[in-house]
């Protein structure tokens, strides 16, 4: 294994999550988003944000490690105001937002009320393996990251990461990865590489969250074991003078 240290960022405040937040505070059972989830653009304050991570990156980017990117426009709007737009980024799609299909758009409170038979099927299966229809369960999107870290951690040549046909340029090795995404997929890579039980991560989920333009950060030891060394840290939007939200996402929304 070349990469010892996992630098995950998470994407700066978006507007879907401007609106998450408003329609469960407002007891509202629908979220009032514009475009599909894949589309969503950062907020002005999530652009803000986003650049406030540049300083706090500046020196990652200059060890030439190997920068990945959900697909998603509010991650590599994230990657490109902290980065710069010149430097290149391997999109993966495997580390997209959890998708909810037919709950997608809907508050907790507008799955109790528009889907029972779902809500009680979530509650029966657990979050963990609760998968709605149309959409992903956590397991699944484990999976898919599982398969991601199988890949981005264990290169086949050491001096070259490859984005595949119709990818990037290939990027130089180096020890540290570095991955813009979401808070689903932030929580799931500590489970994969922590360990985690079921219990564990259902725990985890219910009280942390995430920050938006926060970066957590994971250590391999002489042991080999995965430590965290840093986690939902958002020192830089405070030196920025930028407010810290805590949006808990679409991914979260459901879950709770």
């Amino acid at each position: 294994m070349t990469v010892s240290r996992v630098i995950l960022v998470r994407h700066g405040e978006s507007t879907a999550n401007v609106a998450a937040t408003a329609a469960e505070a407002a007891g509202l059972e629908t979220i009032a988003v514009e475009t599909r989830d894949a589309d969503v653009p950062l907020s002005p304050l999530g652009r803000q944000q986003a650049a406030a991570l540049s300083e706090r990156l500046s020196a990652v980017v200059d060890d030439s490690p190997r920068i990945w990117s959900s697909p998603y426009r509010r991650a590599i709007e994230t990657a490109q105001l902290a980065l710069g737009a010149e430097v290149p980024l391997i999109i993966d799609e495997r580390l997209r937002d959890r998708e909810l299909g037919i709950l997608d758009a809907l508050t907790s409170r507008g799955v109790d009320a528009r889907l029972p038979a779902e809500a009680a099927r979530r509650r029966w299966v657990g979050k963990f393996y609760y998968r709605p229809p149309g959409g992903e369960s956590w397991t699944d999107v484990a999976l898919r990251l599982r398969s991601f870290l199988r890949d981005a951690l264990t290169p086949t040549r050491p001096d070259v990461v490859d984005g595949g046909p119709g990818g990037p340029a290939p990027t130089r090795s180096g020890s540290t990865l570095v991955v813009f995404a979401h808070d689903a997929v932030v929580s799931l890579v500590r489970y994969i590489l922590l360990g985690y039980t079921e219990q564990e991560l259902e725990e985890f989920l219910l009280t942390r969250v995430v920050a938006n333009a926060s970066v957590t950060t994971l250590l391999l030891d002489a042991s080999a074991v995965w430590r965290v060394e840093t986690f939902s840290d958002d020192r830089h939007l405070q030196e920025a003078g930028l407010p810290t939200t805590e949006h808990q996402g679409a991914a979260r929304v459901e879950a709770n």
